[in-house]
């Protein structure tokens, strides 16, 4: 039995967090930190787990408690991260961190698109990016995993087989991707309020939102760690009026080969032929049919009038797009099957 703990466990990342360890056979929660819920009982903020943690309460973030532990989630908002690590590093075997403060390679990219410096980019290098079914190799033993976005997930692994095949131009890519309100976070603000959401579909983030530089150097990147040059991608979230689910469609022109809908189909299922997370059919992609799972949907067509392939990916932003994510890489991380204490069916209706 491995003990975990999860630092920043009281947002929604962390409850689900705590949801799938507590079905995990291996994983023990021996520590659950929340600053603003300190004190509180895990079963009064989230009733919904009060069967598997009835007597769990919510800690301050001291890391000395982490000693003892085998692996410690980080649950917290982007940019906190990076003043932990360092001493994380030093106190248990593996962090697996579910923000964006170690997925970028270049460190110069903080400033524009974070708003601040890197604090630590010398663990940039160390850092192994979080998306099995892409970048599995790195994964064993690692000492820090930086997980994937959920935008990011839907978007590499609707792409990245096709930018690896060569059959997609690489410049003038677009992603147009909508997410349920749970993407937002837990805190209350006047945007994700029922009344501000509910009968609303919203763009934000119009040509420049923080995941795009993730995007691009994600599906740029090659099994074997080099790069596609000249990757650019047009990338416009939205939110729609859900509670869960990511669905991105992204559109590519197709490379000097002539790519059809029976081939753009062919090289989706031969990628992902292998891997029990991911579904490749003729269907339409439904966040749905992921919800509360761990899978990810994909389909792709090719539109033989314009020459442009549409590929299409959902998930549940919460799982595949954040905490299941984030245990499949811990799987991967100790060497044990990586589809321990995850499902790939979803909860219908």
């Amino acid at each position: 039995m491995y003990k975990v703990a999860i630092i920043g466990a009281s947002g929604f990342t962390g409850a689900e967090l705590l949801r799938l360890c507590a079905g995990h056979p291996n994983f023990e929660v021996a520590i659950a930190t929340g600053e603003t819920q300190a004190g509180s009982a895990v079963a009064t903020l989230y009733p919904s787990l009060a069967a598997h943690y009835p007597d769990l309460t919510y800690s301050p973030v001291d890391l000395s408690a982490v000693d003892g532990c085998d692996i410690v989630f980080l649950g917290l908002p982007h940019g906190a991260s990076q003043a932990l690590v360092p001493e994380l590093l030093s106190r248990v075997s593996h962090v697996v961190d579910l923000a964006a403060d170690f997925r970028l390679r270049d460190a110069t990219l903080y400033p524009t698109w974070y708003g601040q410096d890197h604090e630590v980019p010398a663990l940039l290098d160390e850092a192994v990016y979080g998306l099995p079914e892409l970048f599995r190799g790195g994964l064993l033993g690692a000492r820090l995993v930086a997980v994937a976005g959920c935008y990011p997930t839907a978007a590499s692994l609707a792409l990245a087989p096709f930018l690896r095949a060569g059959a997609i131009e690489t410049a003038g890519i677009v992603v147009d991707a909508a997410s349920g309100v749970s993407g937002a976070g837990r805190s209350p603000k006047t945007s994700t309020t029922f009344c501000a959401v509910d009968e609303d579909y919203t763009a934000y983030g119009l040509a420049g939102h923080r995941h795009t530089p993730e995007i691009e150097q994600s599906v740029a990147t090659l099994p074997d760690g080099s790069t596609v040059s000249g990757v650019s991608i047009l990338f416009t979230p939205h939110l729609a009026p859900m509670n869960r689910g990511i669905l991105a469609n992204c559109y590519a022109r197709s490379g000097a080969g002539y790519l059809d809908t029976d081939s753009a189909l062919a090289i989706l299922a031969e990628c992902y032929a292998n891997e029990p997370f991911v579904v490749v059919n003729e269907r339409s992609p439904s966040t749905k049919t992921t919800l509360g799972s761990n899978a990810a949907h994909l389909t792709a067509r090719v539109d033989p009038r314009t020459g442009l392939l549409v590929t299409i990916c959902a998930i549940d932003n919460l799982v595949k797009g954040a905490s299941g994510q984030a245990v499949q890489c811990a799987n991967a991380v100790l060497g044990l099957d990586e589809t321990t204490g995850l499902s790939a069916i979803g909860i219908y209706p």
